[in-house]
């Protein structure tokens, strides 16, 4: 199968169409809910930019085949007609046409499959050769000691050299584990597809809570080396109430307490923000965190 543009394009069977888009998204952001979506920094961030767009879903992967559902268990709920319905573990696309921008977006948000990746690649990049996408953009996060009332750092990188020094990206040298992420910027590259991935820290002191600041830090770094603009409010007004409500759980445990304003004071005596000037930092954290992950 080819694209419209004469690239071959991956056997799709496994890809759900609700409409077939004009091949014009040439951009395509994707987070995946799980290991690399720490906080759900990762998934809110696209998810948020989807919202902001209106973007409208056309396709979708057919789970059957990529999960255990003994570990991505499905869901029993109630719909509007109060009929008990299963909902799967989903992977959407959608595209959107953001104004003022002469690009179009798609976004792609699901949940790290625990099988056939390789098959499961080959369907994302079958997508993106489809509609046209010659850019993709990857979002993570990750727990590791960085303070929660300060600016929430993001670095990107890139394991395309060419796309690296074109956008001013750090050059991807990582080896060891990885992620659905990792797999798929492999593809990307394999398929003619430029790609970058963003990461951003999430601290170890709240790993359960939802971070709409680390959220907050991936919008607005995807729209700067994207060069679109859009409206942060809601995420700014949930990032503050996140800090406030973190301040209020640190301070009541005195363990807790000293162990964040050591953290702050390390991040202070760097500089503003250390990672800004020295993403190596960060990039180390990434790495810790990749290669302590369970095989």
């Amino acid at each position: 199968m080819a694209s419209d543009h004469g690239e071959q394009v991956p056997d799709l069977k496994h890809v759900e169409w609700q409409f077939t888009p004009e091949a014009a998204g040439s951009v395509l952001l994707v987070a995946f809910e799980g290991w690399s979506d720490a906080g759900d920094a990762a998934s809110t961030a696209v998810r948020y930019l989807a919202e902001q767009w209106s973007a409208k879903p056309f396709a979708t992967i057919d789970p059957e085949i990529f999960y255990d559902f003994s570990v991505a268990r499905p869901l029993v709920r109630f719909d509007s007609q109060l009929q008990r319905e299963i909902v799967w573990p989903g992977n959407e696309f959608a595209i959107a046409h953001p104004a003022g921008s002469s690009n179009a977006f798609t976004t792609l948000v699901g949940v790290e499959p625990q099988l056939r990746w390789r098959t499961f690649t080959d369907q994302v990049i079958g997508v993106a050769r489809t509609i046209g996408a010659d850019f993709v953009l990857t979002f993570g996060a990750l727990l590791a000691e960085v303070p929660h009332n300060r600016p929430s750092s993001v670095f990107a990188t890139s394991n395309d050299d060419e796309v690296a020094r074109a956008y001013g990206l750090l050059p991807s040298r990582y080896e060891g584990p990885t992620g659905i992420t990792g797999v798929l910027h492999t593809a990307c590259q394999h398929a003619g597809l430029r790609s970058a991935a963003l990461w951003t820290a999430v601290p170890t002191y709240v790993p359960a809570a939802p971070s709409p600041k680390a959220a907050l830090a991936l919008v607005r770094r995807a729209a700067d080396l994207l060069e679109f603009s859009v409206l942060t409010t809601e995420l700014e007004i949930a990032a503050t109430s996140y800090e406030h409500q973190v301040d209020e759980i640190v301070a009541d445990d005195d363990e807790t307490s000293d162990y964040v304003a050591r953290i702050v004071q390390r991040f202070d005596l760097g500089s503003a923000d250390p990672f800004a000037n020295n993403e190596d930092s960060l990039v180390d954290e990434v790495e810790r965190f990749l290669r302590d992950q369970p095989e």
